[in-house]
């Protein structure tokens, strides 16, 4: 009976090959013959990343036969144990006994739903193949415990909400064009990224309504399933006060200490230990981001004050009750959410604070390599100076000379001080970062 349902299971997606699925701009390899996994926030579209990869296959002249995909979240697979996963390759060969097995290419989605998954993973890359992608949407699978259970063997491919140039793909905006009918098409398409959300399901939801009950969903599942469940927290009104804390103070150097001041003078019990840990929770699910203060001493940069930013405009401003100042909030965490996405493997971001701030300092190994800082509008005369002066100081400090601002629409070449600066609309610089 079990194998019955598999086959039917595997037999199914195969016949939704091609996937009509939208591109993303990140691609998955096909052929690195390693353990390939998607970490990510639950909804930004891992799965999809595995369907268009299939899809890259298929052109490439693998035949739909060779794809096994099986989903795990099917309610008749419910009750399968680490001991039953090796039904899955039996029925594969029963299915297709002339494919060798090291010639197929896997794909398991949800894994994580049944316990000791990891196992069954290396023993299939150890033994029988060596094209293997996993990913799921809970936090095993989308936190930092991925590289531990599967021991330093896979190769991670992070996935983030909707790029500014994919929302614009979702969209049906054109991004390559000289057309100025199309660059306000572009301007007014970032205006309403910049505070909506990036999701893909969302963007592909016309009602509004309806896009605000998908991200309190969202929003929900994660706090209380990722983040409440999963690491054991049993006090879930007070680690909602805690995340909404910390969405409000976006973009801002954040002291737990005085958080927990606050929760504490209202009667609420916790401990500082307690949320010094579910601050670092709330990243590990990529609920939110945080980057230290710029310092030449790590130990000075470990205890330095995090800067927080959330992972989609668009779920706070359906969480939070918008402010007036917001709109230069979403802006900083649009910027940083980018960094973040092209940022290598030998780069962090930091942000500056002397006599002046700047926003992010970009590293490579021990150089920084470019200063941001971001601004809604450069209009205001004392804004103009601030933003200027804190990227100076940056410079002065950091010995780096490439500077940009990043602002809602203005575009400037401007010399102080002898050094270059950039200001450069934000959807221009979305699409070339």
């Amino acid at each position: 009976m079990l194998k019955d349902v598999i086959k039917s299971l595997i037999a199914i997606k195969q016949s939704e090959i091609p996937f009509d699925v939208i591109d993303r701009d990140i691609e998955l390899p096909i052929n690195r013959k390693k353990i390939i996994t998607i970490p990510g926030v639950r909804r930004c579209g891992k799965s999809t990343l595995m369907m268009i990869a299939i899809n890259n296959l298929i052109e490439s002249g693998v035949s739909p036969e060779r794809i096994l995909w099986l989903g795990f979240d099917d309610e008749r697979l419910v009750n399968l144990s680490a001991e039953d996963l090796d039904t899955v390759l039996v029925s594969y060969m029963e299915m297709y006994p002339n494919i060798p097995i090291q010639e197929v290419y896997m794909f398991f989605d949800e894994l994580q739903l049944i316990p000791k998954w990891e196992y069954f993973v290396l023993r299939i890359y150890k033994t029988y193949c060596k094209n293997i992608y996993v990913c799921g949407s809970n936090a095993t699978m989308l936190s930092t415990e991925l590289s531990s259970a599967l021991r330093g063997y896979p190769l991670e491919y992070e996935t983030y909400p909707l790029s500014f140039n994919e929302y614009c793909r979702f969209k049906g905006i054109k991004v390559n064009t000289y057309l100025e009918q199309d660059k306000a098409k572009l301007r007014n398409a970032f205006v309403e990224y910049n505070q909506s959300s990036a999701f893909p399901e969302v963007v592909l939801t016309d009602i509004q309504s309806d896009k605000l009950k998908l991200l309190h969903g969202y929003f929900d599942t994660m706090l209380l399933k990722d983040l409440a469940e999963h690491y054991k927290i049993s006090n879930t009104e007070v680690v909602r006060y805690f995340v909404k804390r910390i969405m409000a103070n976006l973009t801002k150097p954040t002291s737990i200490n005085s958080i927990y001041n606050d929760i504490r003078s209202q009667g609420l019990k916790v401990t500082k230990n307690d949320l010094y840990q579910w601050a670092n929770y709330i990243c590990d699910i990529f609920m939110f981001l945080r980057i230290p203060k710029y310092e030449r001493s790590l130990v000075k940069e470990h205890n330095s004050l995090y800067k927080y930013y959330f992972i989609d405009n668009g779920m706070r401003n359906a969480v939070l009750l918008p402010q007036s100042n917001d709109m230069g909030k979403y802006l900083e965490n649009t910027v940083f959410m980018q960094l973040n996405r092209k940022k290598e493997p030998d780069e962090k971001i930091t942000y500056y604070l002397g006599n002046g701030e700047c926003d992010f300092v970009v590293q490579r190994d021990e150089a920084v390599v470019s200063l941001y800082q971001v601004t809604w509008s450069m209009s205001d005369p004392d804004t103009r100076k601030r933003e200027i002066d804190g990227l100076l100081e940056a410079s002065k400090q950091t010995g780096c000379d490439n500077l940009y601002v990043i602002t809602k629409e203005e575009e400037e070449d401007l010399i102080a001080e002898n050094k270059q600066i950039k200001i450069i609309p934000a959807w221009k610089w979305l699409l070339q970062a």
